[in-house]
């Protein structure tokens, strides 16, 4: 008897626990592209084209290797449009195979499904865990355990501890665990991005490109110079260029942000990451051997490692802590509608615009602009969390939701009540002009509180702290914020409130009241 082994799309390792011990006589890799996996959201173009191509790239691979293969793609008449209904298929099919193995999917919705396929296949069900993660579910909750708060810095140390990197004699490289201090510095108007590599796509990507622009073309997003690695091989070209050429500047500029410049000093590794086509300790390995070599500075290499070995690592324990339940949460009472803008782009906000152009054409922005941009947007204008956590798993070609949703929920948006974050990250416009050329560019004045050219980030900014006072004045790093709404006269606060509601209102976020329905 042999076994089904399904591998995800966001499964592309060939070091993955469900492979690991294949036989190939007897064992039928499952991979499919399916409807229901492409739908459940209405996924980027680009990031259906990414994820098709490289799974038709990684069945080859496999079959090379000498297993075999049903890879069902999306236009196959007979596919089922489910994963699940692409495993029983192949279980009609192939009646040898007596059980499915599995490793542990990344996302809630899809392990709990595959939780009952054993009882509805009528076969053993053998579900692994994922370990290319670095620490495991119990160990994250081992960790956690009996703490008051998890927050991120403490997570991290104990990584640093466990895997030894950027350690020395039991102590952290350099004396600090952090250098985020050193890695805030704004663009210089002279600074020159570095030059990124992309690949031509060879047929097989040609073929996927023009199948998603005909099945998904309604989608969001464009697949216009489509340049994406879908290889392991390829990948590791990206990360290697990275480490070489771009990490030395990567510490100081990874707050930057600059108009028409949607990289800078970024990796542009996390797609390929959460997809498996890059190992996440193999990246970190080579950021710290180009600072032991000398050739990039502790801050650089250090805030790299973090976020890989640190955040990636902490949102995906804290995910899967703290699930189902964590995605309901909605501490701020949040219930606007996501504007259009969001969508479209079209905006007088010049840094709105630019982040969300970006993320029209790359389904890619760097983790500022997601922060302090559209997330920062969102969590003053009172979205809806529902809203934009879809909006975020939308767009963005390394989204998935045990990544997403914490770093929105949490960070962005502040929507689970500070679970991840001591306090919401809202800004006015003062950071974003300190962090960007944008405002240089914009209709609008960042340096007015109120008025037809008051920068709405200021506008909103005042009226959240106000709305939310009841929630946030207690958290004692707060403190000097309300201080600083508190000498704002009662009056200009009042006209502050009333045009950020007009603001609101027309850009649609701001859902218009039914027949009989109360305002207050």
């Amino acid at each position: 008897m042999g076994a089904l082994r399904l591998v995800l799309g966001d499964q592309l390792s060939h070091s993955l626990s469900s492979l690991t011990d294949i036989d190939p006589t007897s064992d039928v890799v499952l991979m499919a592209e399916v409807l229901e996996e492409a739908t459940y959201v209405r996924h980027h173009k680009r990031k259906i084209a990414f994820l098709f191509s490289a799974m038709r790239h990684f069945a080859d691979e496999l079959r090379t290797a000498g297993n075999r293969v049903r890879y069902v793609q999306i236009n196959d008449l007979e596919n089922s449009g489910s994963l699940k209904g692409e495993v029983d298929r192949l279980l009609q099919d192939e009646p040898g195979l007596d059980r499915v193995i599995v490793t542990e999917p990344g996302e809630w919705r899809l392990k709990s499904e595959m939780g009952n396929w054993a009882t509805q296949f009528g076969c053993a069900l053998d579900m692994r865990e994922d370990d290319r993660f670095l620490c495991s579910h119990d160990d994250f909750y081992v960790w956690s355990e009996g703490r008051k708060s998890l927050r991120m810095e403490f997570f991290y140390r104990e990584m640093r501890r466990r895997t030894g990197l950027l350690m020395e004699d039991g102590q952290p490289a350099g004396g600090a665990w952090n250098f985020d201090k050193d890695n805030r510095k704004p663009l210089p108007k002279t600074a020159v991005p570095p030059p990124r590599t992309g690949f031509a796509p060879d047929p097989t990507t040609k073929e996927v490109l023009d199948l998603v622009e005909a099945r998904f073309g309604d989608h969001f997003g464009s697949l216009d110079s489509f340049d994406m690695a879908v290889t392991a091989k390829h990948a590791g070209i990206v990360l290697d260029q990275f480490i070489e050429q771009v990490l030395p500047g990567f510490g100081d500029y990874q707050d930057a942000m600059a108009k028409g410049e949607p990289f800078l000093w970024h990796s542009l590794i996390s797609a390929y990451l959460n997809c498996g086509l890059l190992d996440p300790l193999e990246a970190c390995q080579k950021a710290e051997a180009a600072w032991l070599a000398g050739h990039a500075p502790l801050n650089a290499v250090e805030g790299f490692i973090r976020q890989i070995l640190g955040w990636r690592e902490y949102v995906r324990g804290l995910y899967w802590l703290k699930m189902p339940g964590y995605r309901d949460l909605n501490f701020l009472e949040a219930d606007n509608a996501l504007p259009e803008l969001y969508w479209t782009g079209e905006t007088d906000m010049r840094c709105m615009a630019e982040a969300i152009s970006h993320t029209q054409r790359y389904a890619y922005s760097h983790h500022i602009q997601r922060l302090m941009i559209t997330g920062n947007f969102a969590l003053l204008a009172g979205i809806d969390p529902a809203a934009i956590n879809e909006w975020y798993l939308i767009v963005y070609s390394d989204a998935y939701e045990w990544v997403e949703l914490p770093n929105t929920h949490g960070m962005a948006i502040f929507a689970d009540g500070g679970i991840m974050a001591s306090k919401p990250y809202a800004a006015s416009a003062n950071y974003i002009n300190k962090m960007s050329d944008y405002c240089r560019s914009c209709r609008y004045d960042p340096k007015a509180r109120s008025g037809e050219e008051a920068c709405p980030f200021n506008l909103l900014y005042w009226d959240f702290l106000a709305r939310n006072e009841v929630k946030l004045r207690g958290n004692r790093r707060m403190a000097l914020t309300y201080r600083n709404l508190d000498r704002i006269n009662p009056d200009e606060l009042s006209t502050l409130r009333d045009d950020a509601e007009t603001f609101l209102q027309k850009i649609g976020a701001i859902r218009p009241l039914t027949a009989g329905t109360d305002p207050h």
